[in-house]
């Protein structure tokens, strides 16, 4: 008898939402919290799944109350006075054979020319919580007045979100056992079905349009990243739905980490106005966790990076400015800066840049190659700058308008270095130094001596000064007592006046060192 009380009251909450204005269906949606924008069969689909799926007694309050207030004025005709009803004798609204009460539109026994006044509708003390409580679980009840702020996700730049299944809503565990189960229901509009079909693939079997699952801590404090219990499970329509793996660890002792993703549901559902099920089975440990359901197009690193190019680059003179005033010479510090260097290779993967890009909270000039960047966040997503190793989420990137161009001037250099002006000039990688020793060598032999430098120059002819032969090159390698009977062999050359000539030591290819 509750049910069928339950399922009467459900009909006629319909039939009066079916015949909603527009403004009345958007006061019915803001009440409860949800988007009140769309075209009116969009606010109708909208309306009737909150009464289908809602079991708070609030909401139905509310839509008796929308409807009464608008065939209340609709009833009375204009200049009548209102009829004096007394406090100790309520009217009886008509009924039913059956006994169930029957609105005043649905009376057909009075009179049609006579004004009959409305009523309220007959509001029957239904536990509706427990009533659909082993149905929904919790899962799908919508706080009409919340008494704490809700949950809220963190945005994923590969994900936009399209519409909002159903909020994320905590996970009650039904009993002491550690293994929980938490089913609920919902369906589609033909206009999501639609968006699903007709998006595009982006890998066999996989849409870019999808229905997606995301769970993540019970906390209000803050945006939440996605987090899944222990022991987690969905089933969808009473399949089964694969949940990301483990990574594997190569370090022995640490655990190995399970990348949380959003879990992709689209495979397993009815593409119709039929009712899916979904049931959450996850380990009781102590913690709390919220479960959402998110219509979602899934982007990918390629549409990201034209997306950041169309609106995430900043002006040459921006970043000359941002130069300048990291250059800016500091009054209260002793050492002054006169430049700083910037590398042109990636230190992601160690090759040119193409598109090079930062974080606008970053605190340092050397940016890093987006394409790379967002190809590997899109595997594994940590957004986490590669310089500074600080948070550089997708909003907060900005692709460098000046490094840019430098990158097409600049074709020859690996590095440049930004002066104090603004301006910039490029480092030329340089030359290996050779390990041969840095002196001249001397070459020994025939009657005219050259030098040969160590880069490999040509030998330069010996000068003339004054018309005399040049003077002969003394050998340093000789040790002491060579020198000691050189000079004794000089003496005797003054004394007799006739030169003599030296006696050089033989060296291998004819070659003297003069170090």
């Amino acid at each position: 008898m509750l049910e069928a009380k339950m399922a009467a009251e459900l009909v006629e909450a319909k039939n009066m939402v079916m015949s909603f204005r527009v403004s009345d269906l958007q006061m019915l949606l803001g009440f409860v919290g949800r988007s009140k924008s769309g075209l009116k069969h969009e606010l109708v689909t909208r309306a009737l799944q909150l009464v289908q799926f809602d079991c708070s007694p609030e909401l139905f309050k509310k839509i008796k109350e929308i409807y009464e207030t608008r065939y209340a004025k609709l009833s009375e005709p204009p200049g009548a006075p209102k009829p004096q009803v007394s406090p100790t004798a309520p009217t009886q609204p008509p009924t039913a054979p059956d006994g169930m009460p029957l609105h005043a539109s649905f009376d057909r026994s009075g009179n049609n020319n006579t004004a009959v006044p409305r009523t309220a509708l007959s509001s029957t003390n239904i536990d509706y919580p427990s009533l659909y409580g082993k149905y929904l679980n919790g899962l799908g009840r919508l706080p009409v007045k919340p008494v704490k702020p809700e949950v809220r996700l963190v945005k994923l730049p590969f994900y936009t979100v399209l519409d909002e299944l159903l909020k994320p809503t905590e996970l009650v565990p039904q009993n002491s056992e550690k293994l929980q189960e938490s089913p609920c229901v919902f369906a589609l509009t033909p206009r999501q079905v639609d968006l699903i079909r007709s998006s595009r693939e982006l890998q066999p079997g996989v849409r870019s349009v999808q229905v997606v699952l995301r769970i993540c801590y019970t906390d209000t404090s803050c945006p939440q990243e996605d987090q899944y219990p222990p022991h987690i499970a969905v089933k969808v329509n009473h399949n089964y739905c694969s949940v990301p793996g483990y990574y594997p660890s190569n370090k022995p002792g640490v655990e190995p980490k399970r990348p949380c993703r959003p879990i992709n549901l689209t495979h397993l559902m009815f593409m119709t106005s039929a009712t899916n099920r979904i049931t959450v089975i996850w380990g009781n440990y102590g913690k709390s966790y919220s479960v959402g359901l998110f219509l979602v197009r899934q982007m990918t690193s390629a549409e990201l990076l034209q997306r950041l190019k169309n609106i995430g680059i900043k002006h040459p003179e921006l970043c000359k400015a941002l130069v300048k005033e990291k250059l800016r010479l500091d009054p209260e510090s002793e050492i002054a800066t006169t430049g700083v260097r910037v590398s042109l290779i990636c230190p992601l993967v160690k090759m040119r840049l193409s598109v090079p890009c930062r974080a606008e909270t970053c605190a340092h000039l050397q940016c890093f190659d987006a394409v790379f960047y967002l190809q590997m966040n899109e595997k594994k997503p940590t957004w986490m700058c590669p310089v500074c190793d600080k948070p550089a989420t997708y909003d907060q990137l900005m692709i460098d308008g000046l490094l840019s161009k430098i990158l097409t001037e600049c074709e020859d250099a690996d590095e440049i270095e930004y002066l104090v002006d603004g301006s910039w000039c490029p480092i030329k990688a340089e030359k290996e130094r050779s390990y041969s020793p840095q002196c001249p060598i001397l070459v020994v032999g025939g009657s005219a001596e050259a030098t040969s430098d160590i880069n490999g120059g040509p030998p330069q002819a010996p000068s003339v000064e004054n018309g005399k032969a040049p003077a002969d090159v003394v050998d340093l390698t000789l040790d002491s007592s060579s020198s000691e009977g050189e000079e004794e062999e000089d003496e005797e050359e003054d004394e007799d006046g006739e030169p003599k000539q030296k006696v050089r030591r033989a060296y291998k290819n004819g070659l003297a060192s003069a170090c």
